[in-house]
């Protein structure tokens, strides 16, 4: 599982010119599923991704989090973070998760990171969604489970 996560002054996802998800400060998050993946790996990653300190406090150092600020989150899916270049110049995503999975995986994530932080917005799963964003730093951390478990 893989969260590219963004610190944001706000975010918008639009699909078919509607706005699906839409917040002010806080994080935008693509998220990546494999097949590999489950409820446990999520757990800790949105666990990990709500409880980063990555907002700056009174003295300027990023000491706080998305609660201490009243932050927001925008959580959109993003199958293309399983890209695998290695061979030729079309990327192949056979190690994305398959949409029934990844579905049920990213419904899943919405609703652990709801219990976080109450104002949780969300992209629509398998679309082709427009993604609006003011980065705010630039601060981008990327959690892989991989990696971090």
């Amino acid at each position: 599982m893989k969260f590219v996560i963004q610190r944001v002054q706000h975010a918008s996802v639009t699909v078919d010119g509607e706005i699906k998800g839409k917040i002010g400060k806080g994080f935008m998050v693509l998220i990546g599923i494999s097949d590999t993946d489950n409820e446990a790996i999520a757990d800790k990653l949105v666990k990990k991704m709500c409880g980063l300190r990555i907002f700056q406090d009174s003295e300027g150092k990023t000491n706080l989090s998305l609660a201490d600020v009243g932050g927001s989150l925008l959580l959109i899916s993003q199958f293309t973070l399983y890209a695998d270049c290695k061979k030729g110049n079309r990327p192949s995503f056979i190690q994305a998760g398959k949409p029934e999975h990844a579905s049920k995986l990213y419904e899943y994530i919405i609703e652990e990171a709801k219990k976080y932080v109450p104002d949780t917005q969300r992209g629509v799963f398998g679309a082709d969604m427009k993604v609006e964003l003011l980065n705010d730093g630039p601060f981008t951390i990327i959690l892989d489970s991989k990696e971090i478990l």
